[in-house]
């Protein structure tokens, strides 16, 4: 086991007051990792930055305690539950609220939004029910019905198409939003299921219940293919790593590592966070945060340090004593299916279609423009710490003359859309990371610098893992000694990234070689790694004839995210596409 190791490898990165009574919910950022929300019973919801002590910002006018919480994808609004049954939606950027929904009729029991659509988003109630909104028309636009207890949890697929629902009556259930009805259930959990959560690549499920197992499910033939079992208690929270190699499941003070087909756990980690509410990934460090009374805590456990792959293959009961083996065959993308991204319109259209036969918003559920108004009077954002504010939620949106040039070339190419987002130009530069390379000896929880002498913010040209401090000159002399020590800070994390990045475009490869270019790129896309994209483009303007109409409608939506990027070879890989995309327009005509 990784706990018995004689490195430190999971500490607690901080412990504080969130609010004057009783926490009752919390959610991490899934994007940056390094972005907290936390409800009480006072009737607010706090936003904080992890590993910073001081509050960032509250939102007041709840009347009632808030329930459940959830961050988009984005991470540029947060949707709080609250116990009367109604949802509010925050604009953490422009800090205020954006739409207060009602419909429910009982507390708001878990929240999903969608991850393609700031418009949409789920939730469900203890009155059974699930609701899909859409946050422009204020009311309801589906309804779903059929479990027959709480709803614990809900989960988008990653391309918007289904929604997985988790309750109290131990079924899970997958329902289709185009056609509004459920298309399946499990029913193979013994008790609560507290948690669902989608592979972010391939058509599987992951379900974790209070029986003290990880159930896997197969999208394409809605079979169970996985029953992970070894967890001492509950599981809380299960949460993918990013390649969707394996899977983290939080219980009680533990945190252990699965693999599946077969199923094996290739790790466990004791971890004193109690009974963890949420997990997220940051540089290669999984964040797991707690609530006890009015306490929050947050602990960190190093992933460089926890095994990934081998592991004790699990029957019937995990050894943990067992010898680690190395797979006798890596089981990857190629066993199913993977998910294809379709555009924000497309999206909208595809559930609109689907819901609005079946509309079941009452007109007395509908909220006029003046009780609207009044609930903007009523609730505010007080700002906690403005230089915090503005780092994470207003960066500069500062674009460099070759974004100018590229948009100027751009600006005729039909459905490309230019544009700024918080997320894309800065809000992950800017914030400090967590810890750097030597985790254990660098995180503290305190604020070492004083108000008087505010730390400059890091610079935005600073590569992904690696400090630039450690690399600049000092005064005095450095030793040979000392030189080699420098450059080997950024060396682990550097192989990690390299290894990933490598172990992705093997992936791809194999999706190519079994399906087609098409299915190759939308599986680039798909794993949400730019340098993966530049990677495949760079194969493809290798060969310009491989261009085809159904490839430039996958490649147009990442060209935004190519255009803020602070590394600038992306940008040469936009005039390459521009050229090959007019190339191919002078072909088609």
């Amino acid at each position: 086991m990784a706990a018995a190791g004689s490195t430190k490898i999971s500490w607690r990165l901080q412990e504080f007051e969130a609010h004057t009574s009783s926490v009752s919910c919390l959610s991490l950022g899934k994007s940056s990792g390094r972005l907290l929300a936390t409800g009480g019973e006072d009737c607010r919801v706090n936003i904080w930055a992890v590993s910073k002590a001081n509050c960032i910002m509250s939102l007041t006018g709840s009347k009632s305690p808030v329930q459940c919480l959830q961050l988009n994808a984005s991470e540029e609004q947060v949707v709080a539950g609250s116990q009367s049954g109604s949802i509010k939606i925050w604009d953490l950027e422009a800090a205020k609220i954006l739409r207060t929904l009602m419909g429910h009729k009982a507390n708001i029991t878990s929240l999903g939004c969608h991850p393609l659509s700031a418009n949409f988003l789920a939730s469900s109630s203890m009155d059974t029910n699930i609701k899909l909104w859409d946050v422009r028309r204020k009311g309801y636009i589906f309804r779903y019905q059929g479990h027959t207890d709480a709803v614990r949890s809900l989960a988008f697929s990653p391309d918007g198409k289904w929604l997985a629902s988790a309750s109290d009556d131990c079924t899970v259930k997958l329902w289709d939003l185009s056609q509004g009805k459920a298309i399946t259930e499990f029913k193979s959990h013994s008790g609560a299921v507290n948690i669902v959560q989608f592979h972010p690549n391939e058509y599987l499920l992951a379900s974790g219940s209070a029986d003290r197992t990880i159930k896997l499910w197969d999208l394409e033939k809605f079979t169970m293919v996985g029953s992970l079992e070894g967890d001492t208690s509950a599981v809380r929270c299960v949460f993918f790593s990013a390649d969707g190699s394996c899977l983290y499941s939080g219980s009680s003070d533990s945190l252990r590592v699965f693999g599946w087909e077969p199923d094996r756990c290739f790790d466990m980690v004791s971890v004193g966070w109690g009974k963890v509410s949420d997990l997220s990934i940051c540089n290669q460090q999984l964040i797991g945060a707690s609530h006890h009374l009015s306490t929050v805590s947050t602990f960190v456990v190093d992933l460089h340090k926890v095994k990934q792959t081998g592991g004790a293959v699990i029957q019937d009961i995990l050894r943990d004593d067992q010898p680690l083996t190395a797979p006798s065959e890596a089981k990857g993308a190629a066993l199913r299916r993977s998910y294809e991204r379709p555009t924000t319109t497309c999206t909208a259209q595809r559930v609109k279609q689907g819901a609005e036969g079946d509309r079941h918003s009452p007109e007395g559920e509908r909220r006029s423009a003046s009780e609207d108004e009044g609930d903007e009077r009523v609730s505010s954002a007080e700002i906690h710490n403005a230089d915090d504010y503005k780092e994470i939620f207003q960066p500069k949106k500062a674009i460099c003359t070759s974004h100018l040039l590229c948009r100027s070339l751009i600006k005729y190419i039909p459905g490309v859309v230019f544009r700024a987002t918080r997320a894309s130009l800065g809000k992950l530069c800017l914030v400090p990371p967590i810890a750097q390379s030597t985790p254990v000896q660098r995180v503290e929880p305190t604020v070492v610098s004083s108000p008087s002498a505010p730390a400059p913010a890091p610079s935005r040209n600073e590569p992904i893992g690696l400090n630039v401090a450690d690399f600049l000159s000092r005064p005095g002399a450095l030793s040979e000694e000392e030189a080699l020590s420098q450059i080997k800070k950024g060396h682990d994390t550097m192989c990690v990234m390299l290894s990933s990045r490598h172990k992705n475009l093997e992936t791809v490869r194999s999706v190519w070689a079994r399906d087609d270019i098409k299915r190759a790129l939308d599986t680039a896309v798909s794993m949400n790694d730019l340098a993966i994209v530049v990677d495949i483009l760079n194969i493809i303007n290798l060969q310009p004839l491989l261009w085809k109409l159904d490839l430039c409608t996958t490649v147009l939506p990442q060209i935004d995210k190519l255009l803020q990027s602070k590394y600038e070879r992306y940008h040469a890989h936009i005039f390459l596409f521009v050229g090959n995309y007019c190339m191919f327009h002078v072909i088609v005509a």
